[in-house]
């Protein structure tokens, strides 16, 4: 496996480890192509946000363990999909990410322009944000 990158180009960072998120269940956002549901964006859970989830058939709420999923709860950080993230997004539902948390392949289904909408960490150093 090679290192991950975030939508910056930099070495991607961790996303949460309580609980533990992740294709590979590492605290990353990193994913592989079998990954088909592209678990990619490092997302802040919010009530409004897992509800539209659920409205949608995504629960992530409700335990799931032989998954090894606990369910979350507002302020779990979790790698969600791109194109659920997206769904939210259009719905006016999209849940805060953390772009240095963020698989730089979530930007095959996002544009980052909108993901930046949604940051809550922003890098001290912006110089490379308009490449």
């Amino acid at each position: 496996m090679t290192e991950g990158r975030n939508v910056f180009g930099d070495p991607l960072q961790p996303c949460g480890v309580d609980p533990v998120t992740g294709w590979y269940r590492d605290g990353s956002c990193q994913t592989d192509p079998t990954d088909m549901g592209s678990h990619t964006v490092c997302a802040v859970m919010t009530a409004e946000f897992l509800a539209h989830q659920r409205s949608i058939g995504n629960d992530l709420s409700t335990p799931a363990p032989h998954y090894r999923f606990p369910g979350l709860q507002p302020g779990d950080r979790w790698c969600v999909t791109a194109p659920n993230w997206l769904r939210a997004h259009r719905d006016g539902k999209a849940a805060p990410v953390f772009l240095a948390a963020t698989d730089r392949r979530a930007l095959d289904t996002v544009p980052l322009e909108i993901l930046e909408g949604y940051a809550v960490d922003v890098p001290d150093d912006v110089s490379g944000l308009d490449q």
